[in-house]
């Protein structure tokens, strides 16, 4: 986290939260980043991340920022590819649920490694899949949660768009986006971890 990533990062969310299409949904929606915005200041001194973790959080951030102010169905760039490539819905939100799996892929990963969770380095990838699957199946259980609890929010917040196995399809991305990055990242991830670790026995 550097300057650029802070100017980034609250930029798009004042603009996000600059006249929504509904302030209900971009609670719901930005409530994640703006959490992990916290949770990155105070566990910065105690236990910072790899630029490649920060940079790939702001991005995740960006995308939940940009479906909290427009709403996942009616993200503008994606109601023009509905309709230039006729698909049957807006699918800005198989975005977000490829990035819940992408993301916490790397998040999970370098905390396994460096709280030595996971000693035997065959298993690793295995239990970094299982945490995004986790991450994805409980995030489907707030969605449902909150479309019980406000029939108003539902169908905005739920982004099902009609499609009665978009739950089972939000997963499949999610697991989709876990695998891709550890089978793309994991190698520049390693070269990282190495300097970091470098760098804090140079430190003490």
């Amino acid at each position: 986290m550097n300057k650029t990533w802070l100017g980034i990062f609250f930029s798009a969310l004042i603009w996000s939260g600059t006249y929504p299409k509904d302030y209900l949904i971009w609670i719901l929606e930005t409530a994640p980043a703006i959490i992990a915005f916290i949770v990155l200041i105070t566990t910065r001194q105690t236990f910072r991340l790899t630029d490649i973790a920060y940079s790939l959080i702001l991005v995740h951030s960006l995308i939940l920022m940009v479906g909290g102010h427009y709403t996942y169905a009616d993200v503008p760039l994606f109601d023009w590819l509905k309709d230039e490539f006729h698909f049957e819905r807006n699918n800005y939100d198989k975005v977000g649920h490829f990035a819940q799996g992408f993301i916490p892929a790397i998040i999970a990963r370098e905390i396994l490694i460096r709280k030595q969770v996971v000693v035997n380095s065959s298993w690793l990838h295995f239990f970094v899949v299982c945490i995004c699957l986790a991450i994805s199946a409980f995030y489907e259980l707030i969605e449902w949660w909150v479309a019980l609890l406000s029939q108003e929010a539902a169908e905005a917040f739920l982004g099902t768009q009609g499609y009665i196995w978009d739950t089972q399809s939000d997963m499949a991305y999610a697991l989709l986006g876990a695998m891709l990055a550890l089978a793309m990242l994991s190698r520049i991830h390693d070269r990282q971890l190495g300097k970091l670790a470098a760098g804090s026995v140079k430190a003490s």
